[in-house]
């Protein structure tokens, strides 16, 4: 991997103001910039930039089977 992340970086990568849009799942770090259903680092309610794991495991219908799609960009440590 790439690049580390703190929880205060990653709010960083929000996908607002041309900022990219991250998103960590299971303390890796996932590229949603460019995923049409991320427009604006908004997806359902959900917000680039923070860490989504309890909502993609216990809410969202696909669960981790998108993950294999994203580009993986660093870890959250």
């Amino acid at each position: 991997m790439a690049k580390t992340f703190t929880r205060e970086e990653l709010k960083k990568y929000d996908g607002q103001s041309g900022n990219p849009a991250y998103v960590a799942i299971n303390n890796r770090v996932y590229d949603v910039t460019h995923i049409p259903a991320w427009q604006d680092g908004t997806h359902h309610g959900n917000k680039a930039g923070l860490d989504l794991t309890d909502v993609l495991f216990n809410y969202s219908p696909h669960k981790d089977r998108v993950l294999a799609k994203l580009p993986l960009v660093g870890q959250l440590v």
